[in-house]
């Protein structure tokens, strides 16, 4: 049989597009916050002298996640309330809001979706100050802003999104440590990418086994944690055809909860702040259900616990998700999907 009629192989899970651009994320990231350090610094000593009311936040998919990131960093260390935008306002309804004294910070691998675009021309019709963390600064997207701070992730033909995401949690990492003046998450970040190469070597394959027959699951985090959790959520879905879902800790016993019973797959992610005393609180909740529980950066008794890299509190869930994406990478392949290729889904979505 010619080369060109045999089967395609599904690939191992060094082999996966997925897998080597996750692995890229620590050079990445290095780049970034070496090559970026002056425009960053520039860019704060503006917000500084600006002293906006309010952040707000545009993106999609794994980039609004990294605007959750944002919206806890930015409140925690500045006490700026950052809020997320609905992006339909500006291209569905057309609505102009008032965005004077206010930071438009717009988060996107590509920069070329059309409601993104349209919201970010609607906050500078309405006087707001547009950052962009853009992988593509030629973008339309790093055209319309007033500011850009390139990625620098490099190539990423994945469609799902690893070393882009991880890549815009370190520059808004990056870009508030430096607006705030926070010199302990200066000097955090400056080991970030060496953490990195430790995460991806933690071993997370007791989770693919545990999560190989599941259907559904929950991710739940809390805080600086809570958008690793709902990035969970999304690879969960988009390579492993699981139906999972995020939530906040806070937000389990509101209902969620009903749904958490024996075997039923629950993670915790849990960076070691103010925020542990509740999630602990939590997984004590749902082991007493009987339920299949899994914790990444404490223990739980009877909870199956994750290898994690111990840090600063804000870079604790980046390291998490960089050991998270080795782990789901081979969960698909587990589970005998490409995730490569899930269904139904392109790498650029231009949602209008």
């Amino acid at each position: 049989m010619a080369d060109s009629d045999a089967p395609a192989r599904e690939p191992s899970e060094q082999q996966t597009r997925m897998f080597r651009e996750a692995a890229e994320a620590p050079d990445a990231v290095a780049r970034q916050l070496s090559k970026n350090h002056a425009l960053v610094a520039r860019i704060a000593t503006k917000l500084r002298g600006k002293k906006p009311r309010a952040v707000v936040t545009g993106a999609r998919g794994s980039s609004d996640h990294a605007a959750t990131f944002a919206k806890y960093l930015i409140e925690t260390r500045l006490g700026v309330i950052t809020s997320s935008i609905g992006l339909s306002i500006g291209s569905v309804y057309e609505a102009q809001a008032d965005f004077r004294d206010t930071l438009f910070l717009a988060v996107s691998q590509s920069g070329k979706s059309p409601d993104l675009l349209a919201s970010v021309e609607k906050a500078k019709s309405g006087g707001a100050f547009v950052v962009a963390l853009v992988n593509n600064d030629q973008s339309p997207l790093a055209s319309l802003a007033h500011d850009t701070v390139p990625l620098l992730a490099g190539p990423e033909k994945s469609v799902a999104a690893t070393k882009t995401y991880l890549t815009s949690v370190a520059a808004i990492a990056a870009l508030v440590a430096t607006w705030a003046g926070d010199d302990d998450l200066s000097a955090a970040l400056a080991k970030l990418p060496e953490q990195m190469q430790a995460a991806w070597r933690m071993d997370w394959s007791e989770a693919v086994m545990r999560l190989t027959p599941a259907r559904d699951l929950y991710t739940i985090g809390r805080g600086l944690g809570f958008g690793c959790a709902q990035e969970a959520a999304l690879k969960l879905k988009e390579t492993c055809g699981l139906h999972a879902e995020a939530f906040s800790s806070a937000e389990v016993h509101h209902g969620p909860m009903a749904l958490v019973k024996s075997g039923f797959p629950v993670l915790l992610l849990s960076q070691n702040d103010e925020t542990r005393a509740g999630m602990t609180e939590l997984a004590d909740s749902v082991i007493r259900t009987g339920a299949n529980l899994l914790v990444a950066g404490f223990e739980a008794p009877g909870a199956l616990k994750l290898p994690t890299v111990s840090a600063h509190p804000a870079i604790e869930p980046i390291l998490m998700a960089q050991s998270f994406y080795r782990m789901v990478n081979a969960l698909a392949l587990a589970r005998g999907l490409n995730p490569d290729h899930p269904p139904n889904l392109n790498k650029i979505t231009e949602t209008i």
